[in-house]
């Protein structure tokens, strides 16, 4: 009980001043560019701090985590392809998307792939918008669900209640300040976030050693006692159901290259070429210690706990950090699953509001006056209304349906414009009609590919990126692209 009334006064403090700082930030927004993409005007280190908060989530804090306790060894594939596709992302694509972003003045990711094939900008900003904002209506919602949740699980909550909180927590300084706002809050919550995953396995290690109480010293004796499933690289299986589980893990390297909207504006809003090269320092360092970390925790549950001993694996990390940590420290630290959370709802929902601002309303309303308030006003409004909807999605949806179209994003988003980045990056010859050929193929074959239980043998995140890169070549020589540049 203690250590509940701990966590709850931690909670209060950090994020009542979370959401100071948030308006303090968003006091510095001035007009639209502002608001969408923080006038690209972004420091380096800030803005790859506020990538890995937004990349990481709670899979950082709590799936991850959860998965290695649950898998043992083998969580091992899966952390290396996403190590692999951040490294990448940050060291390949980064300060492309930077200086495109600053020679084609775009504030939003489908304004950049528009202008960058600017002879179907109209078709592709209709169809590629409308496709994000609706998939990430259902990954908001799911941010609230999991708020919701989460604190039902810390206080015996009300689940609804805890929904509402979620999202009254974020939303007043995403609508007031926008992306200067959540990257600025990001940016915090980054730095609680790497504290947990680096101080949690050091002590949790020292803590395990020559503890006669627990179910083994260390974590390399844990996984042996735990049985072979734990100890093996591939769990307990062999042959071809072992490289289904190394390719499964290995698959989520295809969905950090380019194709996660709400990352890939962290590296577009970066001020110029210099910062952005201190951000992929920050950005690599950052993942490879928060990956150690989050593994390491997992496994270190097996020790103090021993496998299948918990109810719910997800909830290792704060159960691990309460036996190590006294309650107020540990407090500190579960915050952190908190803020992981956080980051992600508030960065898909003012990407979902940029989105549909800049690509689908603004194009219609003939500005009259001040156009930079009126732009500035549009957003706000624009964001208030979509996060109104996605909390009543959290309500009203059945949490499978919300978590089953959250489960088409990575395959169906970020595989899929993970090709239409890479092609439009490297690929002079890639035109606007392949681009939509790409998305509208791409969607489609994860729907299909998921609903109908392929994606159990064979992931869609690897088939969506094969579909969809054997649909964009071959548009791209078979179809002609529009001269008109209108679009």
């Amino acid at each position: 009980m203690a250590h509940q009334t701990q966590l709850l006064m931690v909670m209060i403090a950090y994020l009542s001043l979370l959401i100071i700082w948030g308006i303090i930030q968003g006091r510095k927004v001035k007009n639209g560019c502002d608001y969408a993409i923080a006038g690209r005007k972004l420091p380096g280190p800030i803005a790859a701090l506020s990538e890995r908060a937004t990349g990481e989530s709670s899979w950082a804090l709590l799936g991850l985590p959860g998965f290695a306790y649950a898998t043992g060894l083998s969580g091992i594939w899966t952390a290396l392809g996403c190590v692999a596709g951040i490294i990448t992302a940050w060291a390949a694509i980064s300060h492309r998307l930077r200086d495109e972003a600053e020679v084609y003045e775009v504030n939003t990711f489908i304004e950049y792939i528009a202008k960058r094939h600017h002879a179907s900008a109209a078709s592709i900003r209709t169809v590629a918008s409308i496709t994000i904002v609706f998939f990430f209506f259902f990954y908001v919602g799911a941010q609230f669900l999991g708020g919701g949740k989460t604190l039902h699980s810390m206080f015996n909550l009300d689940p609804r209640l805890g929904m509402l909180l979620t999202a009254l927590i974020i939303v007043p300084y995403t609508v007031y300040g926008g992306f200067r706002s959540v990257v600025y809050t990001d940016a915090v919550q980054a730095v609680v976030m790497i504290t947990a995953l680096v101080a949690g396995p050091v002590v949790g290690i020292i803590a395990a050693s020559g503890n006669p109480d627990i179910f083994a010293q260390s974590i390399p004796a844990a996984l042996s006692k735990a049985g072979p499933g734990y100890s093996s690289l591939t769990g307990t299986v062999s042959g071809f159901a072992a490289g289904v589980v190394i390719m499964g893990g290995l698959s989520w390297f295809f969905g950090y290259l380019g194709g996660q909207p709400q990352l890939c504006m962290r590296f577009m809003a970066i001020e110029n070429r210099d910062q952005a090269m201190k951000g992929c320092r920050i950005g690599i360092i950052w993942t490879i210690l928060a990956y150690i970390g989050a593994l390491s925790i997992g496994w270190l549950g097996i020790c103090f706990f021993g496998p299948e001993s918990l109810q719910d694996p997800e909830l290792v990390m704060p159960e691990v950090m309460l036996r190590i940590f006294p309650p107020a420290i540990a407090s500190i630290l579960i915050t952190g699953a908190i803020a992981a959370m956080i980051s992600t709802a508030d960065s898909l929902l003012i990407l979902s509001s940029t989105e549909l601002s800049e690509n689908l309303v603004k194009p219609y309303i003939h500005s009259r006056g001040n156009r930079k308030v009126q732009e500035l006003s549009v957003c706000r409004w624009i964001t208030a209304i979509l996060a109104v909807i996605a909390l009543a999605l959290a309500y009203i949806s059945p949490s499978k349906l919300i978590y089953t179209i959250v489960g088409y994003v990575w395959a169906g988003i970020g595989s899929t414009f993970s090709v239409v980045i890479l092609l439009t990056l490297f690929w002079k010859r890639y035109h606007g009609r392949a681009a939509i050929s790409t998305i509208v193929s791409g969607m489609l074959f994860t729907i299909i590919w998921i609903s109908t239980g392929m994606d159990q043998k064979i992931t869609a995140r690897v088939m969506t990126f094969l579909v969809a890169g054997i649909v964009a070549i071959a548009a791209t020589y078979l179809l002609d692209e529009k001269r008109n540049p209108a679009g």
